[in-house]
């Protein structure tokens, strides 16, 4: 499956990274909130359990804060608000 990034709305993107082993989603979340601005938000979906502590750990270390994560049926999703 091809990674996916693209525009929900003003200031909400969608990033789905399914199907990718570490480190590609983390590598793959860093390079999307190079894009945002301050303030707006991106939605990551991902289904490799490592990638949650790596995503976790690099936004604590970045100072970007993570406002929701669900998860179901093995799928992860994190809301990530750039700081």
């Amino acid at each position: 499956m091809a990674m996916k990034f693209e525009k929900k709305e003003d200031g909400h993107y969608l990033l789905d990274v399914t199907g990718y082993v570490c480190p590609h989603p983390q590598i793959y979340t860093k390079k999307a909130l190079e894009k945002l601005s301050g303030g707006e938000m991106l939605e990551v979906v991902f289904d490799n359990p490592s990638s949650s502590e790596s995503i976790s750990a690099m936004c604590d270390s970045n100072g970007n804060k993570i406002v929701d994560k669900a998860m179901e049926g093995g799928i992860f999703t994190f809301k990530i608000e750039k700081d």
